[in-house]
């Protein structure tokens, strides 16, 4: 059954009239059982049977996830995650360690580094059908691979020549690797490459010695995008169309600080919590969100998300309801395309060890039961520039319903629902924000049956 706009309105009273303009609504009603959980979650991937494990790539619907883990000898091996299946181990190229450095956005690709026999790593290109490819070198004994395009066609990576000299490579399957060069130096490194393949960001040597963090494009080459005033830098993300990049560089005083780089804007200090120092790994696909580690004022390293209207969060302290006493969220290192899932290392007191981690940062804020009553209220995208879509889980029972947005200062900015009668399902409402100030809002949902939600709107510009 499809409720219209028409029959929602007439429930929620004459007051909630000027906000109708700002809205487009569909309803739908879904059988409650058939819905997955819409609830945020941290989930602790494990190890394969050894002491640590860290996550370095996600695909772009959180589904996959890859990293390395140790197995019961204590190797690190490249591993490929899912829900369904687990921590699954990619093998190696005949030598004892692997470690799985990044994925395509569909979670068919991944990319890494392996030991051969003859104990040189190699880079890696992991496909179910095809197994570990070693995609070889520049003339030298060693490659990684760091990065690969959304298609899982174009990998980037280190790699030494056959002077013994590590340089930043670009490989397809076509024209095989690519020396992307220097800045005047001797090294570089590729760390990551745009969604479509075209902008690769990582660091190079200059004239002087200095490493520098840098944006390569096949018109432009290698462009130094500087430091924060100090000495050197290192690129490790970059946006879907390449025109955000971040990382980290030292200040005037040495220290290192993690940036967010533009052509408009040129490089940004994104600041730290509390502490010197801070990295940045990771950015969403329109660039808007920043991930990394930072140091707290004990000089503690705490994962941190980071948006221009919020600034950096420690996400200890954002998802504080998600962790166990002791267990902590170390460093945030990788970001899904629409900034939802992220993953990293942390320490699992539950298990006394340091394990990659996956997080769901949206969903319900919280779910209350009053008998048989049981409300969701689940966001997206997060954070948003245009469009909001608010869904609402209703079981039975829950009553009426009302669901207002407020600003900063607690002033109702939205009454989307005034005791509005919701029949057990899904509801949708849609929410137009292209005319509101940069900034953060609370979405906060009432039902006649005493359960309440409330959840964290931040919207952009």
């Amino acid at each position: 059954m499809v409720h219209t706009a028409t029959s929602v309105h007439s429930t929620m009273g004459t007051g909630a009239a000027r906000w109708w303009r700002a809205l487009w609504l569909v309803w739908a009603v879904v059988a409650w059982a058939a819905l997955p959980s819409l609830a945020q979650q941290l989930i602790w991937l494990g190890t394969l049977g050894g002491r640590e494990s860290e996550a370095w790539g996600i695909s772009a619907d959180g589904s996959v996830v890859v990293g390395e883990a140790e197995n019961p000898a204590r190797q690190r091996r490249a591993f490929r995650w899912t829900a369904a299946g687990g921590m699954q181990h990619l093998g190696t190229l005949g030598g004892y360690r692997s470690y799985a450095l990044g994925v395509s956005a569909d979670g068919s690709v991944v990319v890494g580094r392996a030991e051969n026999a003859a104990g040189r790593h190699r880079a890696f290109r992991w496909t179910a059908a095809r197994g570990m490819q070693d995609l070889g070198t520049l003339g030298g004994g060693s490659s990684e691979a760091w990065g690969v395009s959304a298609d899982g066609s174009v990998v980037v990576g280190v790699a030494e020549n056959a002077a013994g000299l590590s340089r930043a490579f670009r490989w397809t399957a076509a024209g095989g690797m690519q020396d992307l060069g220097t800045m005047g130096g001797n090294l570089s490194t590729a760390n990551a490459v745009s969604a479509d393949g075209s902008v690769v960001v990582g660091r190079a040597e200059n004239a002087a010695g200095r490493h520098r963090a840098f944006r390569w494009t096949a018109a432009g080459g290698m462009q130094d995008l500087g430091t924060l005033g100090g000495s050197e830098s290192v690129a490790f993300g970059v946006s879907a169309d390449g025109s955000v990049v971040v990382g980290w560089a030292r200040d005037a005083e040495e220290q290192r600080r993690a940036f967010r780089w533009t052509a408009a804007g040129g490089m940004q200090d994104l600041g730290a919590l509390g502490g010197w120092e801070s990295v940045a790994f990771g950015v969403s696909a329109d660039g808007s969100v920043v991930l990394g580690s930072a140091h707290n004022v004990a000089g503690q390293w705490r994962a941190f998300r980071w948006t221009a209207a919020g600034g950096m969060e420690d996400l200890n302290t954002t998802y504080a309801h998600l962790l166990t006493n002791g267990s902590v969220l170390e460093m945030a290192s990788a970001i899904s395309p629409d900034g939802r899932y992220i993953v990293g290392r942390g320490y699992n007191d539950a298990t006394g060890r340091r394990e990659a981690f996956l997080l769901d940062t949206q969903g319900t804020g919280v779910e209350e039961r009053s008998g048989a009553a049981r409300v969701r209220l689940h966001l997206l995208p997060q954070p948003a520039h245009e469009l909001v879509a608010l869904e609402l889980e209703v079981a039975e029972a829950a009553g009426r319903v009302t669901l207002v947005v407020t600003d900063a200062l607690g002033r109702v900015v939205a009454e989307l629902l005034r005791e509005a009668v919701l029949l057990p399902g899904v509801h949708r409402v849609g929410l137009d924000v292209r005319a509101w100030a940069a900034g953060q809002y609370t979405v906060v949902l009432r039902t006649e049956a005493g359960s309440t939600a409330v959840l964290l709107l931040v919207v952009v510009r």
